[in-house]
């Protein structure tokens, strides 16, 4: 019988209606800060950039850095998430915006691939496909994302413009969902524990199977961290080797979801144009509601998407690397095709072509 890890008590065990009540994770930017930002911006924007070797040296930040090397601590060591509040992306425009959201993410990790084409920038935005399609990832829809983890440590998102309705975005601890289901039912936690199948969704490295399977929960080093995507858990069963899941498996995968859809632990916020989430995947579920898009194309929702590998990120057990390809703090994460140049896909066009 597997043994359970003792009930974690730390920052990162939160309960959501008490971290809303309180605001000391919005970091708002001054005014200096944001002139620093811009100053940097332009002279990227005007250099020659190898993005195969692109360093936060690039983004000069004399003063900010500082502050974000604290922001980053409290990402990886305390709540598990920020959110920077400020950047002026209307004045700036889309390509200025997405350079200094990518100078910000150097100052944080390493920049990963989001995809078998090597885009380093994400467009998180609905593109008219469904998640029926095996081959499309849930974001590149208006559905529903459900509660996930992404594969990197650290998820940044900027939102360049918000839905009409809907869109909103839920955190929910990792670590308080083991703490509950430890306390409620060890018998369905230790379940998680096991081995169990993920769909790869068609990005599959070399030498991989099109799944991976590590525990959805994973104690290691005194550290708890979660891999989660039920809808993928789910698909991965369309492989004529990947068994049915077990009566036991769903009764536990049922009660981590009702746990996380449990308004007493999740809590919800609305990106605001110019805002900047920063989510530690190890410890936190992110969730996206559905939304209901405006009718001008320049309008409609769309966020930019960071996946980061800073170098001191916590150690994480072997297993990670069928997933992660490696375990190797900055260098790990990301979605790993071998001969891959990594890329800056400036419009969602870019994404679409390369799809």
């Amino acid at each position: 019988m597997i043994e359970l890890p003792p009930e974690i008590d730390n920052s990162s065990a939160w309960y959501g209606p008490k971290v809303v009540d309180r605001s000391q994770w919005i970091e708002p930017l001054t005014p200096g800060e944001l002139a620093e930002i811009e100053s940097a911006s332009q002279l990227l924007a005007q250099a020659e950039i190898d993005w195969q070797t692109i360093s936060h040296d690039d983004f000069p930040l004399p003063a900010l850095k500082q502050r974000l090397s604290g922001i980053l601590h409290e990402i990886l060591e305390g709540r598990g998430f920020v959110l920077l509040r400020g950047l002026p992306v209307e004045r700036w425009g889309r390509r200025l915006s997405a350079i200094a959201f990518l100078g910000l993410g150097l100052h944080l990790g390493n920049l990963r691939s989001q995809n078998r084409h090597g885009h380093l920038l994400g467009h998180v935005k609905d593109l008219g496909l469904t998640s029926q399609d095996p081959n499309v990832r849930i974001y590149q829809t208006r559905e529903r994302q459900n509660y996930h983890t992404d594969s990197c440590d650290v998820v940044g998102l900027l939102c360049l413009h918000p839905a009409k309705s809907g869109g909103l975005s839920s955190l929910v601890s990792s670590v308080t969902i083991f703490n509950e289901m430890r306390k409620r039912r060890p018998d369905l936690a230790r379940v998680l524990f096991e081995r169990i199948e993920t769909d790869r969704r068609g990005e599959i490295p070399d030498g991989q199977k099109p799944f991976f399977c590590i525990p959805v929960f994973n104690w290691y080093a005194g550290l708890l961290s979660t891999v989660y995507q039920r809808s993928y858990i789910e698909s991965a069963r369309r492989f004529p080797e990947v068994p049915p899941l077990t009566l036991e498996q769903i009764e536990a995968l049922d009660l981590f979801d009702q746990l996380a859809n449990d308004p007493g632990l999740h809590f919800q916020m609305e990106l605001q144009t110019g805002d900047v989430q920063l989510v530690h995947n190890h410890t936190l579920l992110h969730d996206r509601t559905a939304f209901e898009d405006w009718p001008e194309p320049e309008r409609k929702r769309h966020l930019l998407r960071l996946w980061l590998a800073p170098e001191k990120a916590r150690p994480l057990p072997p297993v990670f690397a069928e997933r992660y390809g490696s375990v190797i703090p900055g260098q790990r994460g990301g979605i790993a095709v071998r001969g891959r140049r990594y890329t800056i896909p400036w419009e969602v066009e870019e994404v679409l072509g390369g799809r």
